[in-house]
């Protein structure tokens, strides 16, 4: 069950914004905030895909053997509604696939936005003729069975120095993934829009002719206008 959101507005109003900016500018939002930043190490499986929602966090571990549990998400997957992103959280592994393509096809018929593996996928092609956006670490064709099983759902899981929640927000673009805690986000929101308006404002100078070391520094888009005169 996805958390429920502790911001002032509804998650998906906050979604809806997020979904209008830069990754860049909210990992900005997120380092003035002393919060973690983006991330650059996973990169979307086919094409250029952007999308934001809310995250649906799988906790995988090593299959040790023994009995047979459930298949990797699906439990997730069947519960998931339209807006969500699921996070696959395999520590970054690279010699197996921990998402494939009857998972997408699922996505899908869930109306899930995205998905985030830390780690590998497989079934590039499947995700891409289903227009589901996949971003991780590489591809790789060894399937998961006998090699990864799920530990749980719906707990905080690690993406690299990120602890991402249940319900915390997401938004991955050309420039890589960014997730922003549900109880933050009215916040982060907020400094990232106010970064997007700076940039815009010297952006605006540059074009009128004025000089670009005289129109771009560090103070100016920290917000610091005394200090950017």
């Amino acid at each position: 069950m996805t958390s429920p959101d502790s911001s002032s507005e509804p998650t998906n109003v906050l979604v809806d914004r997020l979904a209008v900016l830069d990754s860049t500018v909210v990992s900005d939002a997120l380092d003035s905030l002393d919060l973690p930043a983006g991330l650059g190490g996973l990169r979307p499986a086919w094409g250029i895909p952007r999308f934001a929602g809310r995250a649906r966090t799988v906790a995988l571990e090593v299959d040790a053997g023994g009995k047979a549990g459930p298949h990797l998400a699906t439990s997730v997957v069947a519960d998931s509604r339209p807006g969500d992103v699921i996070v696959m959280a395999n520590g970054r592994r690279l010699d197996v696939s921990c998402w494939g393509g009857i998972l997408s096809l699922g996505c899908v018929q869930h109306g899930v936005t995205g998905v985030i593996a830390d780690g590998c996928c497989r079934d590039v092609a499947e995700a891409q003729e289903l227009g589901l956006p996949v971003y991780a670490r590489g591809v790789s064709p060894r399937t998961a069975r006998r090699r990864l099983r799920q530990r749980a759902a719906g707990v905080p899981v690690q993406v690299e120095d990120v602890t991402v929640a249940e319900g915390d927000l997401v938004i991955a673009d050309d420039s890589g993934v960014v997730f922003v805690p549900a109880d933050r986000a009215e916040e982060v929101l907020a400094a990232a829009e106010a970064i997007v308006e700076r940039e815009a404002a010297i952006s605006a100078d540059i074009r009128a002719g004025i000089r670009i070391d005289q129109a771009m520094h560090d103070a100016r888009l920290a917000g610091h206008q005394e200090e950017a005169r």
